[in-house]
């Protein structure tokens, strides 16, 4: 198994702020993508839509507030099912620290390369969500390739 890690600081925030944002329906879809539904609450079902490409539905696993988040993939493209996307918050001074990590990949495959990417630009999203109000969710999130 190999996972997709990240770092991301956001300053001048609480994880509390970071938190609100990656666990309300109205946060996620001010970073990730517009097109958000669904539960937030542990073991409901959050879904995430892509259009034109598809979405992920991830069923809640873990909440503790101000401290961690962790999903998994019920649904969505064959290399993301069964996978974790987990999110790990803490304060380091005037940053609110977040570790994120996307477990369970089965192999390294290009496509994983891909999403690597992606998670990278969302995460710069989230982290301008919190600091100015306004993130890049889909469909204005940064194009890198014909997947999206």
């Amino acid at each position: 198994m190999v996972d997709i890690v990240h770092r991301v600081g956001v300053e001048a925030a609480t994880p509390q702020q970071v938190y609100d944002a990656l666990t309300t329906v109205e946060g996620l879809s001010g970073w990730w993508t517009d097109d958000v539904r669904g539960s937030s609450d542990v073991g409901g079902v959050l879904e995430f839509r892509f259009p034109p490409v598809g979405g992920f539905d991830m069923e809640v696993l873990e909440l503790r507030p101000a401290e961690r988040v962790v999903w998994r993939v019920a649904d969505g493209p064959e290399e993301w099912i069964g996978t974790t996307i987990e999110w790990d918050l803490r304060q380091d001074g005037d940053y609110a620290i977040v570790l994120f990590a996307h477990r369970g990949w089965r192999e390294p495959v290009e496509f994983m390369h891909h999403c690597s990417t992606k998670w990278g630009s969302f995460l710069m999203s989230l982290k301008s969500l919190v600091e100015t109000g306004k993130g890049a969710p889909a469909p204005r999130d940064v194009q890198i390739s014909d997947w999206h």
